[in-house]
């Protein structure tokens, strides 16, 4: 199940306020280039795509893997465009949506924690467990079925 609006809130305050930590960079690199559809909260999301967009760093046309701006000036820049103006992250972005950006989510955002929002953000809920399972052995034993009839 992908992040709650709390676990998200958390996420985006980690990558908008320890940028600056060393400690932190890999683990917001890691962060960013996860896929959107982890967060589910719709503002969150916006805004989760606007620093993934923001802080890519520039690429060329080849088919390196992603890379990010992560610490300094750029990434205050992107992060205070956001704060300041979220009309920019989302038409429909207030003020109130962004305020949480750039405050630290507090000490018992650790690495551990980071490992379990890892571990939500890929969760599938039982119940599409259960169906895809249930899919994959109904598509297995149609193939099965026709294998059998061309002998």
């Amino acid at each position: 199940m992908p992040l709650d609006t709390e676990l998200g809130k958390k996420m985006l305050q980690l990558i908008t306020s320890r940028y600056d930590d060393r400690h932190w960079r890999k683990q917001i690199e890691k962060t960013l280039s996860l896929p959107q559809t982890g967060v589910t909260d719709p503002v969150q999301q916006q805004i989760f795509v606007y620093l993934k967009h923001g802080l890519k760093a520039y690429k060329s046309r080849r088919a390196d893997p992603d890379s990010w701006i992560i610490g300094g000036y750029a990434t205050k820049e992107v992060i205070n465009r956001a704060k300041f103006q979220p009309q920019l992250v989302g038409a429909s972005l207030k003020q109130d949506d962004v305020a949480f950006l750039g405050t630290d989510p507090g000490a018992d955002v650790t690495e551990a924690w980071w490992e379990e929002m890892l571990v939500q953000w890929f969760d599938v809920p039982e119940e599409e467990k259960l169906a895809e399972q249930e899919n994959s052995q109904a598509e297995n034993s149609d193939s099965s079925s026709t294998i059998k009839a061309k002998a």
